[in-house]
């Protein structure tokens, strides 16, 4: 089975091969079908709606009528991201939340999907935005499920409800009368999950949909179980109204497809997809940019998004002193901690259009060139960050005793930092200090 990056690096190579083709014709188009079958099959896409998909863009491809002002070529390539956005729900589900009080999502979804964690990552991704949550352990049935959903609720402060002596309606039940009263705008249930005893589990989501009746009813999918995600999805579909889809481990290690194709089965959009371990690696789905991403067009919108929750939003002064070749050591420590906040490299590379394809041992060493920095300024006096040139011998080797670094990484820092410096000061003077007139008029905010 592949990963969904390879599904992403096989599109993506299918559609640089039918850019570099003199001629557009049917065998082409045949091709690139060839192509996307092998690419969906090896992801775990269900083989009915795989048949369905390639043989749309086939007949679009070759039986549409061209739009005026665009080539077969391009029509082709149209024709192929429609009909991958179509399959994966076309338009974004919302993922606002109505102004009531209280607003209760219940997830369900069997055992190691990963539901206590999306339950912690949903919640967060929620309070940062303004709303004031709690969460509910429903889970009386795994040791530890308490304990492993409060551990992960502290580190972001929102508070769990749990009562080891109650059935799961009670504690869901009493859960969302008290946190109602005390004015928490969003109530995440988390509730049990089994490998084995599916009726059991099945009877207990009915229970407890029937008692709490949540405004939502979440399906968890772990993205990497494939094709096996089609049969959970409509065991859940059959026991309660699944409303939504959150799937889990789409980090590029997942064989996604299966679970993308659960779509299918609920009639129901994924909202969310979990890109990683930590607790603000969650995305809103959005199939236009998936589809996207995994063409090789990127998506500029989520790393804009992934900026902006960031605040990496430099201020005129550093702006202008970033211009004027007048940046410190601290700058750029600063501008390293900022690209931190955005994640991975690798994912960031992977939104530019073009996905910005680099070496995986080039983003590893640039990964661990960022971090050794951070640790170096960190070791550094205020008045060496102030003016490296005072960096002798000496001191390069307290700072690198202090940071756990070579004296050679700690010059090399440097050494990139002048170089960084000379670099602006050649742009400045090529481009007139960038129309400073512009940049910094009183009326117009430095971006």
């Amino acid at each position: 089975m592949t990963s969904l990056e390879d599904l992403g690096k096989s599109l993506s190579g299918a559609v640089k091969r039918l850019l570099r083709l003199p001629l557009i014709d049917e065998k082409a188009v045949e091709e690139l079908v060839k192509d996307l079958q092998r690419a969906l099959l090896q992801s775990d896409v269900n083989v009915k709606l795989v048949l369905e998909i390639s043989e749309r863009v086939f007949e679009r491809s070759i039986k549409e009528k061209i739009p005026a002002g665009i080539s077969r070529r391009e029509h082709v390539i149209k024709v192929l991201y429609e009909e991958l956005t179509r399959f994966l729900g076309e338009k974004p589900s919302s993922v606002s939340i109505p102004q009531k009080k209280p607003y209760v999502l219940m997830l369900i979804g069997i055992q190691g999907s990963g539901k206590t964690t999306g339950a912690v990552k949903i919640g967060r991704f929620y309070q940062k935005r303004g709303l004031k949550v709690a969460l509910v352990c429903a889970d009386t049935y795994r040791p530890g499920a308490y304990e492993q959903l409060k551990q992960l609720a502290d580190k972001v402060n929102i508070p769990v409800y749990w009562d080891e002596k109650k059935s799961p309606e009670s504690i869901a039940v009493e859960a969302v009368s008290k946190f109602a009263k005390e004015g928490y705008h969003l109530i995440v249930i988390d509730t049990a999950g089994r490998h084995k005893n599916e009726k059991e589990l099945m009877d207990e989501m009915r229970r407890l949909e029937h008692h709490i009746k949540p405004d939502e009813v979440m399906l968890v999918l772990d993205g990497t179980i494939g094709q096996q995600a089609l049969s959970h999805a409509e065991a859940f579909q059959n026991a309660t109204r699944v409303g939504s889809i959150y799937v889990t481990k789409l980090d590029g290690s997942a064989r996604g497809g299966g679970a993308l194709s659960a779509v299918a089965a609920t009639q129901a959009k994924v909202k969310f997809i979990g890109v990683g371990e930590k607790i603000d690696d969650i995305e809103p789905f959005d199939p236009a940019r998936f589809v996207g991403r995994l063409l090789g067009m990127g998506d500029l919108e989520t790393l804009i998004e992934k900026v902006k929750e960031a605040e990496v939003e430099p201020l005129e002064k550093k702006t202008r002193a970033l211009v004027e070749g007048k940046f410190t050591l601290k700058d750029l420590y600063e501008q390293v901690e900022s690209m931190r906040k955005l994640g991975p490299l690798k994912k960031i590379l992977g939104m530019m259009p073009g996905g910005l394809s680099v070496d995986a041992e080039q983003l590893n060493l640039a990964e661990k060139k960022f971090k050794d920095w951070r640790v170096i300024i960190q070791s550094m006096r205020s008045d060496e960050i102030e003016d490296p040139r005072i960096v002798d011998s000496s001191r390069a080797r307290r700072i690198a005793r202090g940071s756990g670094k070579t004296e050679r990484d700690v010059k090399e820092l440097i050494e990139q930092y002048f170089a960084m410096k000379k670099m602006v000061k050649t742009l400045r003077k090529r481009h007139g200090i960038l129309q400073k007139k512009f940049l910094f008029d009183k009326n117009i905010k430095a971006y």
